[in-house]
C-alpha cells in the first residue's frame, strides 16, 4: 500500500516460467498488497512457478491473446479491491524497479495513467532493441501524436500503471484481444480526458523476451493508425464511436467483472 492506495501487480503470461521468479523478485513488495498473474494456455510451467510464488493465478484454458489477457486481469484486480494497478510483463523486458516511481505519481493524485517509454532518453537501442522496431515505433508515435493531439514519446510500451478511476471507466471490454488493445486503452485513455506522465525505462532484449513477428507487427502498425484516426474523428465531432465514450461512473465495474473466467476445481 502507498498512501493509503491499494497497489496491485498484474502480469499477463505466456510461456514465462523461466523469467517469472525474477520479474517477481525485483518487485518493490513494500508497497505491492497483491500480484495477480493471468496465464494464457502456456505450453510450459508459468502456472507452477506462479503458485509456488504465492501469486493470484489465473489460467485460460484456451488461448485469448494478449488483450483477452489483459481483460481478465484488471477485471481480477478491480474485484480485490485495487486502487492502483501496474502491468508488468514477466518476460522481464521492463525493469520492475521503476514501478515504485510510477505508481507513487498516481497515488500522490498528480496523474491517472503512468507509462514507462524506452523511446524516453537513449536506452532503447542500447538495450536492444531492433533498428527496424525504433523506426516503426518513432514514425507510429509521430502520427498517432497528431492525431490525437498529444505529445507522448511512445504509445507502445507494455509497461502501464493506472487509477482505479480510469480500468472502471474505460470500456476495456469493447476492445480488441490482441496485441492493439495496449493501444485502444491508451487512445481511450486519452480521449476521456486523463492525465498521462512518462518515466524513462531501460529495456533489455534478449531470447526470453516476448516479440511477435514481422506479419503481426505491420498489421499492429495499420491499426494503431486506425485507431488514431478514429479518435481524430471522434474529437473533431465528423463521427462517433462507442469505444470512446466512457462509462457511467457511477456504475463502474459492470461488463469488465464478468470477464474473469472461472476456474476449474483442483483435481
Amino acid at each position: 500500500m502507498l498512501i493509503g492506495k491499494k497497489v496491485c501487480v498484474i502480469m499477463p503470461a505466456y510461456n514465462a516460467a523461466r523469467t517469472l521468479k525474477q520479474t517477481y523478485d525485483e518487485l518493490p513488495h513494500d508497497i505491492v498488497d497483491f500480484v495477480i498473474l493471468t496465464d494464457d494456455c502456456s505450453r510450459d510451467n508459468t502456472v507452477q512457478v506462479a503458485t509456488d510464488l504465492n501469486i493470484v493465478t489465473i489460467r485460460h484454458e484456451t488461448n485469448r491473446g494478449y488483450g483477452g489477457n489483459q481483460k481478465t486481469c484488471y477485471a481480477k484486480a478491480l474485484s480485490m479491491g485495487a486502487d492502483i494497478v501496474i502491468m508488468i510483463h514477466p518476460d522481464y523486458q521492463y525493469t520492475p524497479k521503476l514501478a515504485r516511481g510510477m505508481v507513487s505519481l498516481i497515488a500522490e493524485g498528480l496523474y491517472d495513467v503512468v507509462l514507462g517509454s524506452r523511446i524516453l532518453g537513449t536506452g532503447a537501442l542500447a538495450g536492444g532493441m531492433p533498428l527496424y522496431k525504433y523506426i516503426a515505433n518513432r514514425f507510429l508515435t509521430f502520427a498517432e501524436n497528431l492525431l490525437t493531439g498529444q505529445k507522448l514519446s511512445e504509445y507502445h510500451t507494455g509497461y502501464r500503471a493506472f487509477s482505479k478511476e480510469v480500468l472502471e471507466n474505460l470500456k476495456l471490454e469493447a476492445n480488441s484481444d490482441d496485441f492493439i488493445f495496449d493501444n485502444q486503452m491508451l487512445v481511450q485513455s486519452i480521449v476521456a480526458g486523463y492525465q498521462i506522465a512518462e518515466i524513462t525505462c531501460p529495456t533489455k532484449y534478449f531470447d526470453e523476451a516476448s516479440s511477435i513477428n514481422f506479419q503481426r507487427s505491420s498489421r499492429y502498425g495499420l491499426l494503431c493508425l486506425w485507431t488514431g484516426w478514429k479518435c481524430l474523428l471522434h474529437r473533431k465531432g465528423v463521427a462517433t464511436f462507442n469505444e470512446f465514450i466512457p462509462k457511467n461512473k457511477l456504475s463502474p465495474r459492470s461488463e469488465l467483472a464478468s470477464l474473469v473466467p472461472e476456474q476449474p476445481k483442483s483435481r
